[in-house]
């Protein structure tokens, strides 16, 4: 299985809902909450090549992009095999 990051805080809608979809899956992702901690989120912001929005999500520490990127990928069928889930 792949290794899952996600940079999030605690009320954002856009995180819930990538947090859901991965639990759908039976996922297990590393979550970073962002909230309050400025080295996480500078930490984040130069991973995502400048994105500062929550969500930020990398598999196998490849920057995925955020919520949007993240349904569309699994709306393509893309997004299991990034997973190393079998179909």
């Amino acid at each position: 299985m792949a290794k899952v990051e996600l940079y999030t805080t605690m009320f954002c809608p856009y995180c819930a809902r990538a947090r859901s979809l991965l639990h759908k899956k039976g996922v297990n992702f590393i979550d970073i909450d962002v909230m309050g901690d400025d080295e996480k989120r500078e930490e984040m912001i130069a991973r995502a090549n400048g994105r500062y929005t929550v969500p930020q999500i990398f598999i196998d520490g490849q920057h995925i992009g955020g919520s949007d990127e993240l349904v569309a990928l699994d709306r393509e069928g893309k997004l299991d095999p990034l997973l190393g889930l079998a179909r």
